[in-house]
């Protein structure tokens, strides 16, 4: 139990234990007296801007970026305040650190990293006492929950129990951009086992050690926890983040309408590129209802991207049937098309007609693979969702660009390794006229005298900002019409539309303002859809502006 001052307020160690409370070096004579710090800290008083100086310098003397993460995790679990301080003051350089691309690495190193407890380990073994663990969370009010079983984990795959370390990382941009309180959030990990060889025989493995529980049981322990939510945290968001796709949209379908929830990889991912792609057919000057797409993957993520943009086609005056005959969507056995018998429902909304593609070259095997879908038509965006590294080759850039004068081409797949080109060859190989947004961090790409910013077509454009919408806006659930508001926000921003050489998304620097703009219109599209209490749109804007926490700390 935590030891009181006769004010009733933490002291001493149990202060600068508690990440936070803690000021550290920045607590003033008065609060050192009163709190019984005397003598535990040096006798110079700091200002957070001081702290968050010797902070950065401390992080520049890691000599790689695992070490980098590892410094800033450590710093988040000493003094919170400080941590998104240092943060939010270098936003593009850290961010990568304690998000894609290096927590990928983090993840498969958790078990030899891990320092500290932090958010929830909700294992199979342990599927009748759920609510109880729940009650174990560190603070009683929590606005947003990121939970992940581990499986699916970027593009290295199934890390077990190491996948907490994507909530966490995940949440901590909740906080930076969209300003929900640190101890407002909770990351959890189901933990179902893992069927990673790698990780079953390493002996400091930390999670439970065994096959992945499958089938009915494995939804059986879903459902469990989702009436532990229901019970314990009835109001809390939760986010669901990198189940497979087998898993991803029936959990999302099964519970969308009992749950104030969504899944970033589905419906995040989807917006995020709805706002990019928005964008980019507006500098084409061209409308969205007259493009060809097509898409290099058909998980959940690429389906998802693709249902949007159907709907936003549909938006722009075509038929559902004129919709769908626009996508060319191609998975790892070919194109979809209606003669294959291997197709998912949501797969088969994506296939084309037989006969559209009858006379089409194919493979011995019968394969109609990406380079022959742009060879045969006239394709304006090509979308990589495949995790395939390479896969977007010179012939396949070169041919498109042929055919189109600034042709969109997103390969967005994560880390850096699985995406389906680098920025600098899309450039060079469209003579710099295409339009490129990648999944991972990218360099600027120098052509001749030009230097071509390249945008980053990342999930924190979208997902923060949801969260800060659902609080400030006090949702019940998340419709897929939030969802197309944030993304049509999201493309209103980019700085391409008043500068050719401007990137397709706004600098990370001024997220957080973005932020504010998105969570606005989507809690205007919360209250036209009867999800969210009605306000007038200048209450609303107050209430996402009081919401946004920013870290400093409190007198």
């Amino acid at each position: 139990m935590m030891k009181t001052t006769e004010r009733g307020h933490a002291s001493g160690m149990d202060v600068l234990e508690r990440p936070t409370l803690n000021k550290g070096t920045a607590f003033a004579e008065d609060e050192r007296s009163a709190l019984g710090l005397n003598g535990l800290l040096p006798p110079q008083v700091e200002t957070l801007e001081q702290q968050a100086a010797r902070a950065y310098e401390a992080y520049q003397r890691k000599d790689d970026d695992l070490e980098r993460h590892i410094y800033l995790r450590a710093l988040q679990d000493t003094n919170e305040v400080l941590f998104y301080r240092l943060l939010l003051d270098h936003t593009e350089e850290m961010m990568p650190m304690v998000y894609t691309p290096v927590v990928a690495q983090a993840c498969q190193q958790f078990s030899h990293i891990y320092r500290r407890a932090r958010g929830l380990f909700i294992s199979y073994p342990l599927r009748d006492s759920i609510p109880a663990l729940l009650r174990n969370r560190p603070n009683p009010e929590v606005d947003v929950i990121v939970v992940t079983d581990g499986e699916r984990i970027l593009g290295i795959g199934d890390q077990g129990a190491g996948g907490l370390g994507i909530p966490i990382g995940k949440l901590s941009l909740y906080t930076l951009i969209g300003g929900i309180r640190p101890d407002r959030t909770l990351p959890i990990v189901l933990d179902v086992g893992t069927n990673n060889p790698e990780r079953l025989r390493d002996p400091e493995y930390l999670g439970w050690r065994h096959e992945r529980v499958t089938g009915e049981a494995y939804f059986d322990f879903v459902e469990q926890f989702v009436r532990g939510v229901q019970k314990e945290l009835p109001t809390t968001c939760l986010q669901w983040e990198d189940f497979a796709t087998p898993h991803a949209r029936p959990i999302l379908e099964r519970y969308r309408d009992e749950l104030l929830t969504f899944n970033d990889d589905i419906q995040g991912t989807a917006a995020v590129a709805l706002g990019a792609i928005l964008g980019s057919v507006k500098v084409t000057g061209k409308r969205l209802r007259d493009q060809q797409i097509v898409m290099l993957g058909a998980g959940s993520a690429g389906i998802g991207v693709a249902d949007f943009l159907r709907v936003a086609m549909r938006d722009d005056g075509l038929s559902e049937d004129e919709a769908r005959r626009c996508f060319w969507v191609v998975d790892k056995e070919g194109l979809l098309h209606a003669g294959r018998a291997d197709l998912t429902a949501e797969q088969r909304v994506y296939a084309q007609p037989s006969e559209r593609v009858a006379d089409w070259p194919r493979s011995p095997n019968g394969v109609i693979g990406l380079a022959d879908v742009i060879s045969r038509i006239e394709a304006t965006i090509l979308i990589g969702l495949s995790t395939v590294g390479g896969a977007f080759t010179e012939p396949i850039v070169r041919a498109m660009a042929r055919k189109v004068e600034r042709p969109i081409i997103f390969p967005l797949s994560n880390p850096t390794t699985r995406s389906e080109a680098k920025a600098e060859d899309l450039v060079r190989w469209s003579e710099g006229r295409a339009l490129v947004a990648t999944g991972s961090p990218f360099a600027p790409v120098r052509l001749g005298d030009q230097t071509i910013p390249i945008a980053q077509c990342n999930n924190v454009y979208i997902f923060p900002a949801m969260g800060l919408a659902v609080v400030a806006a006090r949702a019940r659930r998340v419709t897929d019409g939030m969802i197309i508001a944030a993304a049509r926000a999201l493309g209103d921003q980019s700085p391409a539309l008043h500068d050719a050489s401007a990137p397709l998304l706004p600098r990370l620097t001024n997220v957080r303002a973005v932020a504010v703009e998105i969570a606005i219109a989507v809690g205007l599209e919360a209250q036209r859809a009867g999800v969210a209490p009605k306000t007038s749109e200048a209450e609303l804007r107050q209430r996402v502006v009081a919401t946004q926490w920013t870290p400093a700390y409190a007198l």
